[in-house]
């Protein structure tokens, strides 16, 4: 059942994730038109809507957020996968500084490790399986009091 809910999303997704009109991705870092969605994250300050893009192939995993020189304060990339295991990022050719937040399959915050450096090579693991991934603006998670345990809303989770 996991997998037919998970492949009926990835279809949706996929779709919404497809060029606009001009041919372009939505690639600035600016929230608004094609392949933007929304996650709400419940922390102990009350619920916090982020506006993200969804990386769920490969390729846009790969690339995340490389190379992008901005990305706009209440927005961020949720990274979706097919499986829950122990996950690792890095900041690879990644100019903004972020906060990783590693999320479970039932929607619960598993880690998260704030303030990145910028383009380093450095192995940034989740502290527990996690099947998503939720990068933000650096100091987001402190400002809006995430914290390990708090829930993320999205139709991908099981919450």
């Amino acid at each position: 059942m996991r997998n037919l809910i998970f492949s009926l999303f990835l279809s949706l997704a996929l779709t919404a994730c497809g060029p606009n009109a001009s041919g372009q991705t939505g690639q600035s870092g600016q929230p608004g038109g094609d392949g933007w969605t929304q996650v709400t994250v419940i922390s102990s300050t009350g619920a916090h809507s982020i506006n993200v893009e969804i990386a769920d192939d490969p390729e846009e995993q790969r690339r995340g957020l490389m190379y992008r020189r901005e990305l706009a304060p209440d927005a961020g990339m949720l990274f979706l996968y097919e499986e829950q295991e122990l996950l690792s990022y890095w900041m690879r050719n990644t100019y903004v500084s972020l906060d990783i937040i590693y999320i479970d399959d039932q929607g619960h915050i598993v880690s998260i490790a704030k303030n990145t450096t910028p383009l380093s090579e450095r192995s940034i693991p989740s502290s527990g399986p996690a099947i998503a991934v939720l990068e933000v603006v650096a100091g987001t998670a402190d400002e809006l009091s995430f914290a390990a345990g708090d829930e993320v809303r999205h139709p991908f989770f099981q919450n």
